[in-house]
């Protein structure tokens, strides 16, 4: 068996979390940088069994996807043809961030660590990753 990894994509900062190798438990790993997002996969790729990717799909209220889609589309494709083995899948990331600052902030963080941004995007891939797995069990 091999693990899942999810993002949390953004312009600047992007959230990596993945389950153990029996894919039941989500565990936020990283924040990498946007620009280095695809050394540290290929990285952690090579040292990990990985199976399964899930990308956040970024939309709105309404439904609208987000301005940073054509970067997440550009990703994506880079990704496939880089390791085309691993499946990818996207699921909608609304609301993840909000959830994310809510966890940090009842989790006795100060408010310091609860205001640094990669941390909420680890949290938010983490999110990303645990409604992934619950919507699998379903």
């Amino acid at each position: 068996m091999g693990q899942i990894i999810a993002i949390d994509y953004g312009k600047a900062r992007c959230g990596v979390a993945a389950t153990d190798d029996m894919k039941i438990i989500a565990s936020g790993l990283d924040t990498v940088e946007t620009r280095f997002l695809m050394d540290f996969l290929k990285k952690y790729v090579v040292e990990n069994s990985v199976e399964e990717l899930v990308v956040g799909l970024p939309t709105d209220l309404k439904g609208n996807v987000s301005e940073v889609e054509t970067d997440i589309l550009g990703f994506i494709e880079n990704f496939k043809k880089e390791f085309p083995q691993i499946e990818v899948h996207r699921l909608d990331e609304r609301f993840t961030s909000k959830m994310a600052s809510f966890f940090i902030s009842q989790s006795g963080k100060s408010k310091k660590q609860r205001q640094q941004k990669g941390l909420i995007d680890k949290v938010s891939a983490t999110i990303i990753l645990q409604n992934f797995l619950e919507q699998k069990t379903r």
